[in-house]
């Protein structure tokens, strides 16, 4: 029986290798490529008209791979095609190019395969594509890529070797507003301008690698308009290498284009005025720096600050403010030279920078023009306004060598100027770093002093001229330093000013005074009343503390009328608006208000009564004058009557002698203060003083 079976089975092999050798016999004499592979892609058979379309000897093909006859941007698919040949049960088909062995023109095939029995090999049928077949399929590609082309979203262009349009589809004739026939046989740089041109001959679409490169281009619509797009280009060959022309697919950036030029503009442009801001003046400084170092003359950076703009926006508002500035940096940029750059800093600062210079003349020339351009009155709105001008000059390399020198510089100049008298300009001097270093110095002290308690407060009495009681007392800072002694306001209190710490030791006065205004109430009187001083700039910064000033007497229970705010008559004129906004949140809080040295400034009568104004204090100079002079004394008398008219009560400074005394207690006089009194003194000193006084001792 296992005999039989034997035989049965070696009859059945012998059968199927007879098969499969008539099988490989005639595929060997068909006229079609027949191929049987390895699954290491080596070529273990092939038939004569195979070895043929591959124009290799059939002897030889066991040193060769079908892979390598594969025309290189279609080995992936193969690969792909010929892995499922080997591991599926059905034929599988493919198209695609193969070339010779001596790299001959490529030609177009058919590919069905199958696995062998063994799983070890693949049996590939290769064919040519007929000429019609490949007619029919060419023909249905261009449909293809017409109907792409035409309803593409995005613009396409083509050139010859010269330039001249070859081809585009309907959108880039649309984005240009032209018809396609306009448009053919055209060169394409005359639908750019001269900005569109000078980019399109930088990116070289000639360049082998600018393949898929983008460029932003540049066009001109037939309407005017400007088209921004962004380009892929590719350029085109012949098969010897030889530049046929480039082909494009264009996208529309103007949109996209113009937002972002208007995000830079906003970044590097001042909004009011059109000037380049502080950025991009800080650019354009370094360029010219720059230039300098290699030699391109000097350069000259000009710091102007309008005199009294704060008093004219204040007092005509912020849009008339700014009109005047605009007026004025028009009027600046018609002083300087087009290769300089004119900017606004910010408020009223301004800045200007001549470049490539090789005499100082040229400086002084364009920095007195701009003083007298700016010194003429400005018309605006229907409003008359003057100001000045101030110019700071700091020449580069001769006085800096780095920028943020340089603009210390021009700015220390620019307040000599003022400080000069305004209406001029100044040059930078060593001198002016020496003094700007000493304040620095100070500021650094200032704050020292501030968080290690130096600063002190004496006190000087006011006394009623009725009872001669001591019923107020003015609160008078004074700066213990370490080095130099007791210090005077006078000797720092410009320099709190300049370096803003005037609102900070201000904030600390005022709760000094209202802690000891709280003693005082329960020692010498219930309603007694301490003047705090209020400087210019001090009152135009402390908005910000009128809360806390609330809660502090909050916290102490103090009525806010325990405190008298002391301004001077330069404050209240210094802005209508601000004063008024001010004054108006004091009167909120409850807090008094003192008019400080009245009569011997330019504030009348007329202002106690629009602003919100508690008492008046008459100059020391009135009060001397009274004793000797009549009509001084008819004078203090008339501002004595007419401020009881307002409701206002009057206190008399810098009184010394019984006569002055009797005299203004005669004019009606409210109250005195003076060394007759006392001076300045301790708070101990002054509890005493008012315990003395205390039942109308003299």
């Amino acid at each position: 029986m296992a005999g039989q079976l034997d035989s049965g089975i070696g009859a059945e092999r012998l059968r199927h290798e007879q098969e499969q050798a008539r099988y490989n016999e005639l595929h060997l004499l068909a006229p079609f490529g027949y191929f049987v592979v390895g699954i290491d892609g080596r070529i273990l058979q092939a038939n004569l008209a195979g070895a043929r379309m591959l124009g290799i000897v059939r002897a030889g093909t066991e040193r060769c791979h079908f892979r390598d006859f594969v025309r290189r941007a279609w080995r992936p698919g193969f690969d792909a095609f010929f892995e499922a040949a080997l591991n599926s049960r059905t034929p599988q088909r493919h198209r695609l190019e193969m070339t010779c062995v001596d790299g001959g023109l490529p030609a177009p095939v058919k590919l069905l395969a199958s696995a062998d029995g063994s799983a070890q090999a693949c049996r590939i049928v290769v064919e040519p594509v007929e000429p019609q077949d490949q007619l029919a399929a060419l023909e249905r590609s261009e449909e293809r890529f017409r109907r792409i082309v035409h309803c593409a979203g995005e613009g396409i262009w083509e050139i010859d070797a010269f330039g001249f349009i070859t081809f585009v589809n309907p959108k880039m004739a649309a984005l240009l507003g032209c018809d396609i026939e306009d448009l053919i046989e055209q060169p394409l740089v005359r639908f750019m301008d001269e900005e569109g041109r000078a980019r399109f001959e930088a990116h070289d679409v000639r360049r082998p690698h600018a393949q898929g490169e983008r460029v932003e281009l540049k066009f001109v619509r037939r309407d005017g308009a400007e088209l921004w797009t962004s380009a892929a280009t590719t350029p085109l060959f012949d098969a010897a290498g030889h530049y046929l022309g480039a082909l494009a697919l264009v996208s529309d950036i103007t949109r996209q284009r113009a937002s972002a030029e208007r995000i830079w503009h906003q970044a590097n442009y001042d909004e009011l005025t059109g000037l380049p801001n502080r950025h991009m003046f800080r650019d354009r400084l370094r360029q010219e720096m720059h230039k300098a170092d290699r030699g391109a003359g000097f350069a000259a950076l000009l710091f102007i600050d309008l005199d009294h703009f704060k008093e004219v926006n204040d007092r005509l508002g912020h849009a008339v403010g700014d009109a005047l500035l605009a007026e004025a940096a028009r009027r600046v940029k018609g002083c300087v030279r087009a290769s300089d750059t004119l900017a606004r800093l910010g408020g009223d600062e301004f800045t200007v920078i001549l470049a490539g210079l090789d005499r100082v003349a040229s400086v002084d020339r364009i920095a007195q023009a701009i003083i007298d351009a700016l010194a003429h009155p400005f018309d605006l709105q229907g409003e008359s306004a003057s100001v000045s001008a101030s110019v700071g000059i700091a020449l580069y390399p001769a006085d800096a060598r780095g920028l943020p020198e340089l603009l210390s510089y021009a700015d220390q100049a620019m307040y000599a100027a003022k400080n000069a008298g305004c209406n001029r300009y100044s040059y930078f001097t060593p001198d002016l770093q020496e003094a700007a270093l000493a304040r620095q110095a100070i500021a650094r002290e200032l704050r020292q002093a501030l968080a290690e308690g130096q600063f002190e407060i004496l006190y000087q009495p006011i006394v009623s001229l009725r009872s001669n009681s001591v019923h107020k007392a003015e609160a008078l800072l004074r700066w213990r330093h370490p080095q130099r002694g007791l210090l005077a306001p006078a000797q720092f209190i410009p320099f709190a000013e300049s370096s803003g710490l005037i609102v900070e030791i201000g904030d600390w006065v005022f709760r000094e005074a209202a802690r000891q205004a709280q003693r005082w109430q329960r020692s010498i009187a219930p309603g007694f009343q301490v003047s705090v001083n209020k400087s210019p700039v001090q009152f135009r910064r402390d908005a910000a503390l009128y809360q806390g000033w609330v809660e502090a007497l909050r916290e102490l229970a103090l009525p806010p009328r325990s405190l008298v705010m002391e301004i001077s008559e330069s404050t209240l004129l210094d802005g209508a608006e601000r004063v008024v906004e001010r004054l108006g949140n004091y009167q909120a809080l409850g807090l008094q208000v003192a008019l400080d040295h009245f009569g011997t400034g330019h504030a009348s009568l007329a202002h106690l009564k629009r602003y919100a104004i508690d008492f008046v204090k008459i100059d020391s100079s009135l009060a001397a004058l009274a004793e000797s002079d009549n009509s001084e004394l008819a004078l203090v008398g008339a501002i004595v009557a007419m401020a009881h008219k307002l409701g206002l009560e009057v206190v008399a400074e810098g009184v010394e002698t019984p006569a002055q005394r009797m005299l203004l207690k005669e004019a009606g006089c409210d109250y005195a203060q003076g060394f007759i009194f006392g001076k300045p003194m301790t708070a101990l000193e002054l509890e005493t003083l008012a315990a003395n006084r205390m039942g109308g001792a003299a």
